[in-house]
């Protein structure tokens, strides 16, 4: 069965909540939760460009997204950055890590395969060669 529009809606609906999450870190204002916020936004916007194209580079630098044990522990260590007040960061900080935490679980079920922009790392690193 193929689970590729399943993967890119779970994919896109995490980088969306990442960009809510990174302009949510913004808030009180500090320097701290400032640079936090863009990092955070700049990872849920990259989470949503691989959705629909992946720039060269990216295999090359971050091949670990290309994999789903790397790209869970990704998710893992951003929903760990939300995990902070008022609740409905904590909220979409959880459900980012649950997503990861689902997706380091599914790298050991060979059953189901990544879907097709997970598999174009060019044969580095982490990425699923079937």
């Amino acid at each position: 069965m193929d689970y590729s529009n399943i993967f890119r809606l779970v994919n896109l609906a995490v980088g969306g909540l990442m960009v809510m999450g990174g302009i949510g870190q913004f808030f009180p204002i500090g320097f701290q939760s400032v640079i936090l916020g863009c990092y955070v936004i700049i990872f849920g916007a990259a989470t949503i460009l691989l959705e629909f194209q992946i720039p060269p580079p990216v295999s090359r630098w971050a091949p670990f997204l290309f994999s789903f044990i790397g790209r869970g522990i990704f998710y893992i260590f951003v929903g760990s950055i939300l995990l902070h007040k008022p609740a409905i960061w904590i909220v979409a900080g959880s459900m980012i890590g649950i997503v990861g935490v689902g997706y380091v679980i599914l790298e050991y079920i060979p059953q189901i395969e990544p879907p097709q922009n997970m598999r174009d790392a060019g044969g580095e690193w982490g990425a699923e060669q079937i």
